[in-house]
């Protein structure tokens, strides 16, 4: 598996990653990923935004998109599967290169929102140094209309990066 900046010649895969991910998984993009040149407004929103790629098909989105005014030491994370890829390491992959990614953007945060009940991603945030920090009751409105709670998780770039100096994980990156 391979995890790059996405590229423009990348927009017939990302078209058929999107198409495979389930709608209620899509509302985690933000922003209407059902039409032509994805790749072209990522790549204007500022931030950085990765795509997991195995056998020349991505598999994976995450990104890096930094928050504006009073919280622009701040990031949000979003990462998607493809729902064939799960449970074999790519989201964390992607998240894990969402953390790097934020020493090269500046911030000090980041923040990751997921549906309380997906246990399974909160555990893997956790595991990477992400703690919860608020719970947003009936914040989210699935395709059928049911409502689901939202946990909005985050992490200290600031706390970790001084140990991902020491142990060389942040060596070549430049900024």
């Amino acid at each position: 598996m391979e995890i790059r900046n996405v590229e423009a010649a990348d927009e017939p895969a990302v078209e058929r990653f999107v198409a495979r991910i389930p709608e209620g998984d899509r509302t985690f993009f933000k922003e209407d990923v059902n039409g032509t040149n994805v790749v072209a407004f990522w790549q204007r929103r500022g931030g950085i935004t990765t795509v997991a790629i195995e056998d020349g098909e991505v598999v994976g989105y995450g990104a890096v998109i930094p928050l504006q005014g009073w919280s622009s030491h701040v990031g949000e994370v979003r990462v998607i599967v493809d729902p064939t890829a799960r449970g074999h390491g790519v989201g964390r992959a992607l998240a894990r290169g969402a953390v790097l990614a934020s020493l090269e953007l500046g911030l000090t945060k980041l923040v990751v929102e997921v549906m309380a009940d997906q246990e399974v991603t909160i555990a893997m945030f956790r595991s990477l140094g992400f703690d919860p920090e608020a719970l947003l009751e009936d914040h989210v409105r699935d395709s059928s209309g049911e409502l689901h709670d939202l946990m909005i998780l985050s992490h200290s770039v600031e706390e970790s990066s001084a140990s991902m100096l020491s142990t060389g994980i942040v060596e070549g990156l430049s900024g």
